[in-house]
């Protein structure tokens, strides 16, 4: 790290509430309309919001390119050519009638981040990456993550012409709409050699820190998630006119289904499993018409990789012998399948020494929610850091994070990218020594 004046001391600012809220309310505008926040993935809306991030990269002195995965970088030079970078940043996409803090506040905690350095005067001696991820969340396609997935290598190509959203627009066509290539995005993943670590600030979602009265969470692991999609055929008939024990419907048989999977996920033996049905068409969806077909989502979240499987191959299971005595046919696919992640202790420890350095409460918790970073995390060391969710609501249009506690999570954050810029320039001395 340099300082703005040889041998001065530097002193780094404090993130302002005020500015986290002027840029949250500026992405917020940008959204359908209707309830909430309604900005989704590789959507026209969405490049709007990654543009109004990378003017105001810009104009903190950044560098800013887009990778073929429609994922946003913006560059702050380290004072030491040739290093790889400290990667900060989540997404700017949302889920349908969402909130505004979800992944928008550590976006957002990077560009103030920028700020701070630049306002003290400080260059790391490690370059400054700071990022806004394309379509993190499933909502619309039905796959999360997909840009920090593309950048992992972990998406085929032939996957993002198999993903589609509600119209029936495939993944890569809406890419293509927008002005990506598909092909380029499959092929062209980030190289590990440029990173040398990640980190990623975000809202809880949950009720722990709020409870607990911990002002942020570093984060010790992350949950898995296998998401499956159900075609149930039976045979749609007239309601008054046909028996009930003829009847082969669709819509009982999933009605079924649903419970089979709230029950087996709060057993005993499941606990830590969630399994959510969050999505659901009737077919042919007329009151006087036994439903004929009924397609719907299942999400299986577990923080271990065993119990998650198992709890999938349970419950499908049981839904087929519920179909077969319902004389109901079944067709399943698989949507998305991703391990839970244990977080790199010595990058979490970091973000201790940050809360420490700076007298925050802080607690250690995992999530049941994905992140970019955990798909990150597969090739480059990586931490997640949480600020608290009022009554642990996400995904709805009360979501909220108060601006301050943004603004603590950003003072956090930046105290560990100071003390990881400084740690790993050490140890790369070190290591050069060590080589000669």
């Amino acid at each position: 790290m340099t300082r703005g004046k040889l041998d001065a001391p530097v002193v780094l600012g404090s993130a302002r509430a005020e500015h986290i809220e002027s840029m949250i309310g500026q992405l917020a505008e940008l959204s359908e309309g209707g309830p909430g926040v309604t900005r989704l993935a590789y959507s026209p809306l969405e490049r709007r919001a990654h543009a109004l991030f990378a003017q105001w990269m810009s104009d903190l002195g950044c560098s800013v390119t887009t990778d073929a995965a429609g994922n946003t970088i913006a560059e702050r030079p380290g004072a030491v050519p040739g290093r790889p970078a400290i990667g900060v940043g989540s997404h700017l996409d949302s889920v349908y009638s969402g909130g505004r803090f979800d992944g928008i506040a550590g976006v957002v905690a990077g560009v103030e981040l920028v700020r701070l350095l630049a306002e003290a005067g400080m260059t790391l001696e490690h370059p400054l990456r700071i990022v806004a991820f394309a379509g993190e969340e499933g909502a619309r396609f039905g796959q999360a993550c997909v840009g920090s997935k593309l950048a992992a290598g972990l998406t085929a190509r032939h996957v993002l012409d198999e993903l589609t959203d509600r119209s029936g627009t495939s993944l890569s066509a809406a890419m293509r709409e927008i002005g990506l290539d598909p092909d380029s995005a499959a092929a062209q993943g980030w190289d590990a050699d440029d990173w040398a670590v990640f980190l990623e600030l975000h809202i809880e979602q949950g009720k722990v820190l709020e409870n607990s009265g911990a002002a942020v969470g570093p984060v010790d692991l992350i949950s898995g998630s296998t998401r499956l999609s159900f075609v149930m055929t039976g045979r749609p008939s007239h309601t008054g006119g046909t028996p009930m024990l003829n009847r082969s419907d669709a819509l009982a048989a999933a009605a079924e289904a649903v419970l089979i999977a709230e029950t087996l996920a709060s057993d005993d033996t499941h606990r830590g499993t969630r399994a959510t049905v969050g999505r659901l068409s009737v077919e042919p969806n007329s009151i006087t018409t036994i439903p004929g077909r009924v397609t719907f989502s299942l999400d299986v979240r577990d923080i271990d990789a065993d119990r998650q499987r198992r709890a999938v191959t349970e419950i499908v299971g049981r839904v087929m012998a519920t179909c077969r005595r319902r004389k109901v046919t079944l067709e399943v696919n698989l949507i998305a399948d991703t391990s839970p992640v244990v977080m790199p202790l010595w990058v979490r420890q970091a973000l201790v020494a940050g809360a420490k350095e700076l007298d925050v409460p802080y607690r250690v918790l995992g999530s049941g929610a994905s992140h970019d970073a955990q798909m990150i995390n597969t090739f480059v060391p990586t931490a997640l850091l949480f600020v608290p969710s009022r009554d642990g609501l996400s995904h709805v249009p009360d979501e909220w994070t108060e601006f301050a506690q943004v603004a603590t999570g950003v003072d956090v954050l930046a105290r560990a990218v100071i003390g990881l810029d400084k740690s790993m320039t050490a140890s790369e001395r070190v290591a050069s020594k060590e080589e000669l």
